[in-house]
């Protein structure tokens, strides 16, 4: 086969599966892993696609742009929903959890008992805002520079605070996950705040309805190996769960 019509065949693939392994190319076209680079890397200079860690993802697929609360809260919202209820079953009893910004994290805080003794930590004004005075739960609001994008508290105030914290369980949004490259998100700051909630939870748990799934933004917070579960939604690429089971992470579906 010649280079221009493997390059034709690659990005069929790319548009037909989303994302494609370097190593997967290489053994379908019986050619070397440096070749199918040069490859790739034709094919992204041609605007055809993006070279992401091990392969390539569609030029739609990477992203450093961020979407408003209030936009994402209406998207797959049922989705969202059963995701927080299936992560319900999944907070400690008496215990103490952390959660981050995000629309399903919110949807979660809403679905915690307030008969209960509980410890919350967040740096999230919505899910503060839903929690305070709530019951017998501890809220424990961590203080910064408020991001308008994700009403997230960030910065050095705010690192300072979680890192001198641990928790039972860490529950965590993330923009985009992949078995290759983890877990990302747009934003430096936003990025550094979520990579120290991971590292004070004893647990690390994962809300990411299927749209996140397979895909890359520009900040890697965490690896596979830092997540504990992941709880999505059932219309997730059963490829994606199962190469994010193979690095050890469980799943769980809503």
């Amino acid at each position: 086969m010649y280079a221009t019509e493997r390059h034709e065949a690659i990005a069929g693939l790319v548009r037909q599966h989303g994302r494609i392994a370097v190593t997967d190319v290489a053994a379908q076209f019986g050619v070397t892993t440096e070749t199918v680079r040069r490859d790739l890397a034709a094919l992204e200079k041609a605007g055809l696609l993006r070279r992401v860690h091990g392969g390539a993802v569609p030029t739609s697929s990477l992203t450093v742009v961020e979407r408003a609360v209030a936009d994402r809260d209406v998207e797959r919202a049922d989705a969202k929903d059963r995701i927080a209820r299936a992560a319900l079953d999944l907070v400690p009893t008496g215990g103490s959890i952390a959660l981050d910004a995000g629309t399903t994290t919110v949807r979660l805080a809403r679905l915690l008992p307030v008969d209960a003794p509980l410890l919350v930590v967040t740096s999230a004004v919505p899910v503060a805002a839903q929690l305070a005075g709530a019951g017998r739960i501890d809220l424990h609001l961590v203080g910064g520079r408020v991001r308008g994008t994700t009403h997230a508290a960030v910065g050095p105030d705010a690192l300072a605070q979680i890192g001198a914290l641990r928790v039972d369980t860490a529950f965590v949004g993330a923009n985009g996950i992949t078995a290759d490259h983890g877990l990302t998100t747009p934003d430096h700051d936003e990025a550094a705040l979520k990579r120290a909630l991971v590292a004070a939870g004893r647990r690390v748990v994962v809300l990411a309805d299927a749209s996140k799934l397979g895909q890359e933004h520009l900040v890697r917070f965490a690896g596979l190996d830092q997540v504990d579960v992941l709880v999505t939604d059932a219309s997730a690429p059963r490829r994606e769960l199962k190469s994010l089971e193979a690095r050890g992470v469980e799943v769980l579906v809503a």
